[in-house]
């Protein structure tokens, strides 16, 4: 007696060592609205605020490249010069009246050039930042949707389970009626079915609480229908731990971000080194004053140049901070690869025992627990065992496909998680 509700399960499972599954196989048959992982993903990635803010982030950053880059602003004096004091008279033979002066600040040895590259790598940075943020979404993202899909396959099995309990439950009163049973069997079904009902009710409460949940991720009202989860293919086999490690060494935003922050130390202490360089400034002046022959005009030059002359206070600690800083940014960067290969680690292992698990719960325990609910209902039909062992028997099926479907979407999730640690998607 194989329920029908365990089909899903069962077909979900050859994932793990059979055939991929496809969303197909799993569509739902009275045409209700689905949501597969490739969509709910495009729609993290679109409406996201945390990943928009990221975002923008990054567009800010690359919109102060140019500045860092850029000559300082001139600067325009007017002014009047000489004037008389307490009378303000400007006819005196020094008076200037207007007096313009332009000066400009040019810093030398190449800082401007260095200032440009750190600006640069900000922006590299930044992107890269937002390139991690998504794939953390995603992550988050998939974890809601494997969950809220087991959630579903596990109502949709408590709902199969009320149904047999309901045909135990007629089999208990025809066999009460009949004289071979007992009343307290038909008590006892009537409560489980009322037991089984409040629980259905409870999860599906669940259900709408972690749909919640996923609606605030993608920034729409908590009450925004998304569909019925339906399952994807997954691959049964990942790549081997060199292999993942190499992918993410190429293209982990996190590397590449810690990369970048090597970088950018780097060409900060070149920065701070060229610190001891003095910064020029060459300006231009004019004036004109009046008298009795007319209108005299005067112009003027000017260079300067900064005095690093306490550079031992000043430019000499720059350069050490950077240097500091250019050694936390390098240790930091080994720290976050040591991480990524534990993680991967970690991963890899947890995806061989889940799905070595599965494959016993599929081929062995679920087979032995539904053969043993068949046997337990026959005997009860003639009265060899009561009530209770066939109860037993069928919640433990029941607990046993709702591990299942927990395995399985424990199994998504951790191939999830991996794609994140690698960053890049499986193939």
């Amino acid at each position: 007696m194989h329920a029908p509700g365990w089909a899903p399960a069962a077909l979900a499972l050859t994932l793990l060592g059979l055939a991929p599954l496809h969303a197909e196989a799993q569509a739902d048959p009275a045409g209700a609205d689905t949501l597969t992982l490739p969509a709910l993903l495009a729609l993290v990635e679109a409406r996201n605020p945390r990943l928009a803010a990221m975002r923008a982030g990054a567009e800010a950053a690359a919109l102060r490249r140019p500045e860092a880059s850029t000559l300082p602003d001139p600067m325009l004096q007017l002014g009047i010069m000489n004037f008389g004091i307490p009378s303000l008279r400007t006819d005196m033979p020094s008076s200037m009246a207007p007096s313009v002066q332009l000066m400009q600040m040019i810093p030398l040895g190449g800082k401007l050039s260095v200032m440009g590259r750190i600006a640069s790598l900000d922006e590299a940075m930044a992107t890269a930042s937002a390139e991690e943020m998504s794939w953390g979404m995603r992550e988050m993202a998939s974890a809601m949707f494997y969950d809220l899909w087991a959630e579903d396959r596990r109502i949709e099995a408590m709902g199969e389970t009320l149904a047999l309990l309901r045909d135990f439950q007629q089999v208990a009163r025809a066999m009460y009626v009949s004289g071979m049973g007992r009343q307290a069997d038909v008590l006892r079904a009537e409560v489980e079915v009322a037991r089984m009902e409040g629980e259905i009710r409870s999860m599906r409460t669940m259900r709408e609480a972690m749909a919640e949940r996923l609606n605030a991720l993608l920034d729409l009202p908590a009450d925004t229908p998304l569909g019925r989860p339906v399952l994807g293919p997954l691959p049964a086999e990942v790549p081997a731990r060199d292999t993942l490690l190499a992918w993410a060494s190429e293209v982990r935003p996190l590397l590449e971000h810690g990369r970048q922050a090597v970088d950018q130390a780097r060409s900060r202490v070149e920065l701070a080194k060229k610190e001891l360089w003095p910064d020029v400034t060459v300006g231009v002046a004019y004036g004109q004053r009046g008298d009795e022959m007319g209108t005299e005009r005067m112009g003027s030059a000017m260079i300067g140049f900064t005095l690093p002359i306490f550079a031992g206070r000043r430019q000499h600690a720059m350069r050490d901070e950077a240097l500091a800083m250019e050694r936390m940014a390098a240790s930091e960067l080994a720290g976050r690869e040591a991480d990524v290969a534990a993680r991967v680690g970690e991963l890899l292992a947890e995806l061989d025992g889940t799905r070595d698990l599965a494959r016993l719960y599929r081929e062995e325990i679920l087979p032995q627990a539904r053969a043993t609910v068949e046997s337990s209902l026959s005997s009860y039909r003639v009265g060899n065992v009561d009530f209770m062992t066939l109860l037993d028997a069928q919640m433990t099926v029941n607990e046993f496909q709702a591990e299942l479907e927990g395995l399985l979407a424990d199994y998504g999730k951790a191939l999830a998680a991996l794609e994140s640690a690698v960053g890049r998607t499986l193939p």
